[in-house]
């Protein structure tokens, strides 16, 4: 069986894999990390989204293989050490923006690069845009919208408008 070399949350790995086993599958069935969900297995709902070098990645629609080499950042990797939490979850968290918690790793993650790839800001309407491939059946998206717009600031260190605090 080949191997694939990755560096997942900070951490070097080098596992043996099928040649058709995906990235999902890789996480939480050979590492353990299981905060990455399998919600469709189509790439419609978005329960898998991590990071691939710094870019939210639906892993179930990447081999295993293909990652080879890339750093891979998943929902477990983004608390500090100490247990702070990412501004992202933490605005999740004070916004009210998860109810069952399925989607919620899948959600931050593409919260995370949306918020990264638009540093002149974010409208709700680009907020909204930005989350159809991510699937949520308890939320309504109202909160999670709030969320990412309260994180935005905070991610690229600037303070909360007047009318956002």
């Amino acid at each position: 069986m080949p191997q694939v070399s990755v560096t997942v949350n900070g951490k070097p790995q080098t596992v043996q894999v099928e040649g058709r086993t995906l990235l999902v599958e890789l996480l939480r069935e050979k590492l353990g990390l299981t905060g990455t969900h399998v919600g469709c297995d189509t790439s419609q709902c978005g329960a898998c989204v991590v990071h691939v070098d710094g870019r939210a990645v639906k892993s179930c629609t990447m081999l295993a293989l293909q990652a080879d080499g890339a750093k891979v950042t998943t929902i477990e990797g983004l608390a500090a050490a100490d247990g702070t939490l990412h501004p992202m979850q933490e605005m999740f968290r004070e916004h009210h923006a998860l109810q069952c918690g399925f989607c919620t790793p899948g959600m931050v993650m593409a919260a995370i690069d949306l918020v990264n790839t638009h540093p002149e800001g974010l409208t709700e309407e680009q907020i909204r845009h930005g989350l159809e491939g991510n699937l949520c059946r308890c939320t309504g998206y109202h909160n999670i919208v709030k969320a990412i717009a309260a994180a935005w600031p905070l991610m690229h260190g600037k303070s909360l408008p007047a009318a956002a605090e």
